[in-house]
């Protein structure tokens, strides 16, 4: 019974991903919007949060994401169970696009 229970945890956890790789991206996504805030070349996130969350009224914010290749932060939030992505240009503070509702 015990070599069939090992056999069966060696198996789960061979299929797994592994738990840190999303927490490790998002570091990096953090560090790096940190670093371009300093050196000047992007605007801090709250205030692309003080411009946009007054527009997504009735939603609840989720949080963000940022591409430091393209210097964007992608704000998600959540209404009416469909999930709304703004996606804002990191430098001007402009809304360049947005998906759902």
């Amino acid at each position: 019974m015990s070599m069939l229970v090992t056999v069966l945890l060696g198996l789960a956890t061979a299929t797994a991903p592994p738990p840190l790789a999303g927490v490790w991206l998002q570091h990096v996504d953090q560090r790096e919007a940190w670093r371009a805030r300093r050196e000047g070349r992007i605007l801090p996130i709250r205030e692309i949060e003080g411009r946009v969350l007054p527009t997504m009224r009735g939603s609840q914010y989720l949080g963000f994401d940022f591409d430091a290749e393209r210097g964007i932060y992608t704000l998600k939030f959540l209404r009416d169970g469909t999930v709304i992505w703004v996606e804002v240009d990191g430098r001007s503070g402009a809304i360049i696009g947005r998906t759902g509702n």
